[in-house]
């Protein structure tokens, strides 16, 4: 299974079957991805390769360990290994093939934002808006 980044430029190599994704739902996941949770999945470093895009690669530490490496371009988040481990954390949404796989854990769900949670009015919409009245329904 292939993935990459939104522009590109970094794309890489799983070579194993994923088989569980996970939904981080802390504050920190919600900053990386500007959204409720980080969907991800994690597997063998032995079975992801770089494909190209590496050198594009750039990295944020907070003291506490926490990492976020993202393509230098677009901002793409992009897989990581996992310091004192074997494993690589891969964002889900970087995926170019559609995952069989569900969501088995989410994670940090006290953390998780209260606009988070779905009300019975909510407005679902199958595409984007289509409209400018669609459109300002979301307003």
């Amino acid at each position: 299974m292939k993935g990459e980044c939104l522009c590109g430029a970094v794309k890489f190599e799983i070579k194993e079957q994923i088989r569980n994704l996970y939904q981080c739902h802390c504050s920190l996941c919600r900053k990386t991805t500007g959204t409720t949770a980080n969907a991800a999945t994690l597997v063998r470093a032995a079975a992801f390769c770089w494909l190209m895009g590496e050198s594009k690669i750039s990295s944020y530490k907070k003291p506490t360990g926490f990492r976020n490496d993202f393509c230098s371009l677009c901002g793409s988040p992009v897989p990581n290994r996992l310091e004192g481990t074997g494993v690589v954390w891969i964002p889900a949404g970087l995926l170019d093939e559609l995952v069989e796989s569900r969501v088995a854990v989410h994670l940090h769900t006290k953390s998780a934002a209260p606009w988070e949670l779905d009300s019975a009015e909510c407005i679902r919409i199958d595409g984007g808006p289509d409209s400018v009245d669609t459109l300002n329904q979301l307003l």
